[in-house]
């Protein structure tokens, strides 16, 4: 197996993200192929999707993310079991385990089964090196370690099958924004952008905001005007005349502005097409209760300083940075430490 350099894996990643910056013919009609083959994977999500990750693959930070990664000299198999919520989320876990020099055994979501393997052949164009580090698999077998990203009831499954090696084992996780009244119509706009792009779907995705006591819910629906074609989406259609219609049904107190549903919840995960609201009298009764339910949530949004917790700038939850790593659980760490 040919050994590799951070010079030549830096390299390969800077020419892969403008590689995605500007997608070919080939990776154009693949991106057409996913969204025929999932209906939330629309070309307007997926494009979304290909643009951050190209914009995460800049040299400066490709160059700061690699000071803390050893590449291992003895590439370990690392069993990869990937979701497929939104397009190409799992492209980042992968990233880690060939930036470590390890062998990466992935299981594709069968939702999101086109879009990695053409963007990785890419990425082996680009380091032939890397051709034999990246198997493509239906079952696990002979792996040194596991990273699986599932549900609440899958990470049961995945640590009673998984437990004996090392491994990392992600559950539900969900975002939330705090707003404090003062912010303006830009800033909704953004948020916008956290709660709505790729419906809703992601861990990263705002599910839930924290409001202060009257505050003007016009002042946050006025500004998401420019959203409004989402409902011309069937699957999301759906879900929003379902959970409408089960608030009118029951006489469930909520607000609607014609394709987004705010409803009073003590709640992190809110139905698709709702987002959950909670009011408060001060930042640090919010403070409290986000430390409380921190195993719980992927980030928080907002303009605010808070001593815990780092906050994102509204319309950032979406486009994460290389160590902004999911469930704030270190990956490079993690495989920097399984070596011989």
């Amino acid at each position: 197996m040919s050994s590799l350099d951070k010079a030549q894996l830096i390299s390969a990643f800077k020419s892969l993200g403008k590689f995605m910056a500007q997608p070919n013919e080939a990776f154009q009609a693949t991106i057409y192929s996913a969204s025929n083959a999932n209906a939330w994977f629309t070309l307007e999500e997926v494009n979304k999707a290909v643009k951050a990750l190209a914009a995460m693959l800049n040299e400066q930070d490709l160059e700061h993310w690699f000071r803390n990664i050893e590449v291992n000299p003895n590439p370990k198999n690392i069993g990869l079991i990937l979701a497929g919520n939104i397009p190409l989320v799992g492209f980042h876990d992968v990233m880690c385990v060939l930036a470590t020099g390890n062998i990466a055994q992935i299981k594709l979501s069968s939702s999101d089964n086109k879009l990695l393997p053409f963007v990785l052949n890419q990425l082996v164009e680009l380091l032939p090196a890397l051709k034999s580090r990246i198997i493509f698999i239906e079952q696990l077998k002979n792996f040194d370690a596991v990273i699986a990203t599932g549900s609440n009831n899958t990470s049961r499954y995945f640590e009673y099958y998984f437990g004996k090696v090392p491994n990392i084992i992600r559950k539900n996780r969900n975002s939330v924004a705090v707003l404090t009244g003062n912010e303006s119509e830009e800033e909704i706009k953004q948020l916008g952008h956290d709660i709505l792009d790729y419906f809703g779907m992601g861990c990263r995705s705002i599910s839930k905001i924290f409001i202060p006591k009257n505050y003007d819910i016009k002042s946050f629906f006025e500004p998401l005007e420019d959203f409004q074609p989402i409902i011309n989406h069937f699957k999301y259609n759906n879900n929003y005349d379902y959970n409408k219609s089960i608030y009118l049904v029951n006489q469930q107190k909520h607000f609607d502005n014609g394709f987004l549903l705010l409803k009073e919840d003590e709640g992190l995960a809110s139905p698709l097409a709702v987002l959950y609201y909670e009011t408060f009298d001060t930042l640090e009764e919010v403070e409290e209760k986000l430390n409380q339910q921190r195993e719980h949530i992927q980030c928080v949004a907002g303009n605010i300083a808070l001593h815990n917790l780092t906050a994102l700038g509204f319309g950032q939850s979406q486009h994460p940075k290389l160590w902004d790593y999911a469930d704030n659980v270190d990956t490079i760490q993690f495989l920097n430490g399984i070596r011989d």
